[in-house]
């Protein structure tokens, strides 16, 4: 079972070109970027929720944030706490759709279509009576 809150370090790499990246030192792959301070916040907690999320959904152990004094930063660079409660991000990504392509005959479509049917209603009640649910 994982917690339900985090908090790791991010730091903001801010470049020459005015664009602020985001990456946490504990969670290799988990980057982000903004144009501003208040961007890059938001998109860091957002980055940092679909990685744990991530990690949680592939069993992956979490790792243990490292202390603030462990970590080298260059002069362009600044950290930044990010603490994300996972326990809401969680039930977000369970409620979340996912848009599915499928083929259905022509002369199937154009009835449904004649007789106003929701093709996503349709398939979520044949999908739920499948999977016994």
């Amino acid at each position: 079972m994982y917690p339900d809150k985090y908090r790791f370090i991010a730091v903001l790499e801010y470049t020459d070109t005015g664009t602020i990246g985001v990456y946490f030192p504990d969670l290799p792959g988990c980057i982000s970027a903004a144009d501003s301070a208040d961007k890059a916040a938001e998109s860091a907690k957002e980055a940092l929720s679909l990685h744990i999320y991530g990690m949680e959904e592939d069993n992956e152990e979490i790792p243990a944030p490292s202390d603030l004094k462990d970590i080298a930063l260059e002069n362009n660079e600044m950290p930044l706490y990010v603490e994300v409660y996972m326990k809401p991000f969680r039930e977000k990504m369970r409620k979340r759709f996912v848009k599915k392509t499928l083929s259905v005959p022509a002369w199937m479509n154009a009835m449904a279509e004649e007789q106003g049917v929701n093709f996503s209603a349709v398939l979520q009640k044949a999908l739920k009576e499948e999977l016994g649910v």
